[in-house]
């Protein structure tokens, strides 16, 4: 009796076993959520099913009692995070090398670095600019630098990739290098002693009266002949050189001298004397004596040092020049200038006014003017000089 109990208790078992292998997966929860601890779930519409006994792996058993959507949707899934040929645990990273302007850039290295175990893998982009690393474990620290010839590296923050990650870098936009272009340009010593000049030109006390002769230049150059003549020239033809000439003609007439007499034809006279004695100066003293004898009929502002010795500059102008070695010299083209300039006004001035004692009166007039003119130069005529206050500023 004992033994047929037991082979009927294992047969039970075995039904019972089955049984509960055929339940649905909803079933099973359903008997387990029975307060009494017994399954009572009964299939609706339970279908055949055929049970064999073999030595199947539990697996399949597993797979067998699955509906066919599960089924379909696991594989689905598996596909996606595990590539054919690949560990559903590796990872991947890619990208596309492009410089700032979006172009794509071929050949660039790429590096990646495993921060734990200090492993580096180096591949070059494609022609399409592309690149991917595979079969890269999770939980690493990961890092991408690149490289590019013409343009600055590439570096990305640090990447921690989930198992089965694949990882697109979108935001790899390499940098032209700032440089600094640094452009020398060479110019001749005529061409800036020619804007030089231009500059001079321009100068004019309170805007309207030349002061052409007079260089704020720290640093000017010696002017080629024919720039001494042209500075001659502006200065001889400009409309307020032939004013001032007509203004001292009648300051002249007033004093009755030279003796011209008086009336429209003494002020002609004594205008064209004027005008006669200023050219010859200018072109003898500015223009001739400097070429012959290579000196710079300028003046050349200090503006700087102690005013001490800035006026002992001033003062010494009349008889002290630059030349154009840039070496001070005696002042042979001014001082010969105003004597020159005396010498040849005697063939135009009345037979009164003639002699060598009015040479050299006038000369040692000329040269007082000359040495005031020199400190008004050196510290009020800039002051009141438009074009050059503005190089202050």
């Amino acid at each position: 009796m004992r033994h047929c109990s037991l082979v009927l208790c294992g047969t039970f078992l075995l039904f019972s076993i089955a049984a509960l292998a055929q339940q649905r997966p909803a079933e099973r929860v359903a008997a387990r959520e029975d307060g009494s601890g017994a399954a009572f779930a009964v299939p609706e519409a339970p279908e055949p099913q055929s049970v064999t006994l073999n030595d199947g792996s539990a697996d399949e058993q597993s797979a067998a009692g699955q509906r066919p959507g599960q089924t379909d949707r696991a594989q689905h899934n598996d596909s996606q995070h595990s590539p054919s040929g690949f560990d559903s645990q590796e990872a991947s990273i890619s990208g596309t090398v492009t410089n700032v302007n979006g172009d794509i850039v071929p050949g660039a290295t790429v590096v990646l670095d495993d921060g734990r175990s200090k492993e580096r893998r180096t591949t070059l982009s494609g022609n399409s600019g592309s690149f991917q690393f595979d079969k890269l474990p999770p939980g690493s620290s990961y890092h991408v630098s690149i490289e590019a010839k013409d343009l600055e590296s590439w570096q990305s923050a640090t990447i921690a990739l989930r198992p089965g990650q694949y990882l697109f870098l979108s935001d790899i936009k390499m940098k032209v290098p700032n440089s600094v272009v640094s452009v020398t340009v060479y110019a001749t010593q005529e061409q800036i002693a020619t804007e030089q000049v231009t500059i001079e030109e321009k100068q004019r006390v309170f805007g309207f009266i030349p002061n052409f002769y007079v260089t704020y230049d720290p640093h000017p150059v010696p002017l080629t002949t024919k720039l001494k003549f042209r500075l001659a020239f502006k200065a001889d033809t400009d409309v307020v050189t032939f004013v001032g000439v007509a203004f001292m003609a009648a300051i002249y007439q007033a004093g009755d001298i030279p003796d011209y007499g008086q009336g429209a034809k003494g002020y002609f006279q004594r205008m064209g004397a004027g005008y006669a004695d200023s050219t010859t100066d200018i072109f003898i003293g500015g223009a001739i004596l400097p070429w012959l004898l290579h000196q710079d009929p300028r003046y050349f502002y200090q503006g700087t040092g102690t005013k001490k010795s800035r006026a002992f500059h001033a003062l010494a102008s009349p008889f002290v020049c630059r030349g154009d070695n840039g070496k001070p010299q005696p002042n042979y083209s001014s001082m010969g200038g105003d004597l020159a300039s005396g010498a040849i006004s005697n063939l135009y001035y009345p037979e009164s006014n003639r002699g060598a004692n009015l040479v050299f009166q006038g000369f040692l007039i000329t040269t007082g003017v000359r040495t005031v003119n020199g400190l008004l130069q050196e510290f009020v005529i800039r002051k009141l000089t438009p074009s050059a206050r503005q190089k202050d500023q």
